[in-house]
């Protein structure tokens, strides 16, 4: 047996049962139980994907009134680019062995880090409650149709309690039951949607079109602009959870598999998104789509629905729940990674039956996810950049100063924050949201200022890398940032860091943690 071959063996009997409620918060994932590799990644994005949540963003081109081959154009164009954008964020977990929250304290400081806390808080809420509440909706609609149950606010409001309870109950025991999931997912939910191509055989309309009069915003180009974005609205969301998962993955890893595993795993989401595409114009014009689907489908296949329905709310909520249970169990120190878990689950309950029996889902829906884009994406580009001029250097120890209530270190900059990366993401995410049209709760001022074109993307990725590249340069980092090879393209400034200490302030329940050998004060000072 090859000293391979020996390895993998040994790393499979360190895995962890499935059914083990796992122990780490956002915590340095050691090394001897790093046990996941690249197809992980692949998988578990592909899973967390290949759901109704994803079917339901791809439904929008169409409903928003492009044709066929319009809808497809804009599909394949916003899955593209926003795989793209995120693929650089799978590179993260394996340097730091923590989430991406806590990895961008080495750019915003270890205070400041608690800003993608929030942006994962917001992806989180919106995900979860779109799988409750399209998988709640399509077991109501196989309901209906096969046991003549009714539909009704109440009916409704059940579903959505077990299936998000169910979705807690995954998320309590942690990685290990998620990836489980997820594998199931990949291959059924998979299957059943190319049975697709079965059941719509004959109600398919290859030549859909309702003309240039139906397009939303009044135009093709703006109409199409929006389509693309609403789509990549889905891979810029894992921007924030991507190191949930790749923090399991050895610190050695090569780049290149890491990236691949994304951008495959993202393209494969083609599956469920063209499901949409395809399965929209079969019912453009009503106002349910989930519900009107299940009622022209087959019979068989509205059966098959039911469980696509119910393995896909399971995979997205998990996902989506899952990494903001780890952040908020730092950010809130009374809270372990369960409590912590549990609290944002009936958080986001709530959501789902304000949003979805006040509110009007494909608004909500639509407003979210444009916030979700404009918000996160510069957050995303000024980590990337920060990682490629740091040469991808990363002091663990270091960046879980703030989670033990201690204060100090490579990432403390001025009181836990580095207002480089805050003064580069705050005015990016503003101006985009002036320059954004998500009708009809997000309508900048500017929104009209390249005929109808939403602008607001290209905006705020120029404007963060512009911002950020600059006052990296007029005002350098420390040189202890930024490892043994120094950095690349900017300047470095010499200054003393601040060793690190407890923080007096900091609450007895987090400074008294027990600490790990990575924890302790003297393997977080630069010697």
């Amino acid at each position: 047996m090859s000293g391979a071959e020996v390895a993998g063996l040994a790393a499979e009997q360190r895995r962890p049962r499935a059914t083990e409620v796992e122990q780490h918060g956002i915590d340095t994932i050691p090394d001897a139980e790093r046990t996941s590799g690249p197809f992980d990644l692949f998988r578990i994005q592909f899973g967390g994907a290949n759901t109704f949540a994803t079917v339901i963003l791809g439904t929008f081109p169409v409903l928003l009134g492009l044709d066929l081959v319009q809808a497809v154009a804009a599909t394949v164009v916003g899955v593209v680019v926003g795989a793209l954008i995120l693929m650089p964020m799978g590179l993260f977990g394996p340097r730091t062995g923590t989430n991406n929250a806590v990895s961008s304290g080495a750019h915003f400081g270890v205070r400041g880090r608690v800003l993608g806390s929030f942006l994962s808080l917001l992806t989180a809420i919106s995900f979860y409650s779109i799988s409750v509440w399209v998988s709640g909706d399509a077991l109501v609609g196989a309901a209906t149709r096969l046991f003549g149950t009714g539909d009704s606010d109440l009916l409704r409001g059940v579903v959505y309690a077990v299936l998000g309870a169910l979705v807690i109950v995954v998320v309590v025991y942690g990685y290990q039951l998620m990836l489980l999931v997820n594998k199931v997912v990949v291959l059924a939910n998979t299957a059943l949607m190319l049975l697709g191509l079965v059941a719509y055989a004959t109600l398919f309309d290859p030549g859909y079109d309702p003309g240039p009069e139906a397009y939303a915003l009044g135009g093709f180009w703006p109409t199409f602009v929006l389509s693309a974005l609403i789509v990549m609205g889905n891979p810029i969301s894992f921007g924030a959870f991507l190191g949930d998962w790749s923090r399991y993955i050895p610190a050695g890893t090569r780049p290149p598999r890491l990236l691949a595993a994304t951008f495959l795993g993202q393209l494969a989401t083609l599956v469920p998104f063209l499901f949409g595409v395809g399965t929209a114009t079969l019912v453009a014009g009503e106002a349910d789509y989930v519900f009107a689907l299940i009622q022209v489908s087959p019979l068989w296949y509205a059966v098959l629905l039911m469980v696509v329905a119910f393995l896909g709310g399971m995979s997205t909520g998990v996902t989506s729940l899952y990494g903001t249970g780890l952040d908020f169990s730092s950010v809130f120190p009374r809270l372990d990674r369960v409590q912590a878990s549990l609290f944002i689950g009936t958080l986001a309950f709530v959501f789902i039956l304000v949003g979805r029996l006040v509110f009007d889902l494909l608004a909500s829906v639509n407003a979210f996810i444009g916030a979700i884009v404009i918000c996160t994406t510069p957050w995303m580009v000024i980590l990337v950049i920060g990682y490629w001029v740091r040469r991808g250097y990363y002091s663990p120890a270091d960046l879980q100063v703030f989670n033990q209530g201690r204060l100090g270190g490579r990432y403390w900059f001025r009181d836990g924050v580095n207002w480089r990366g805050m003064a580069a993401w705050i005015p990016s995410a503003v101006i985009g949201l002036l320059f954004a049209n998500y009708p009809p709760l997000i309508e900048g001022p500017f929104r009209n200022a390249a005929g109808g074109v939403d602008v607001s993307l290209p905006t705020s990725i120029g404007l963060a890398a512009v911002v950020y590249l600059v006052l990296l340069v007029a005002f350098p980092e420390p040189r202890y940032v930024f490892g043994p090879r120094g950095p690349r393209f900017v300047p470095a400034k010499e200054a003393a860091m601040l060793p690190v200490a407890d923080d007096p302030r900091a609450s007895v329940h987090r400074a008294g943690r027990r600490r790990t050998p990575l924890e302790t004060p003297a393997e977080s000072i630069d010697r």
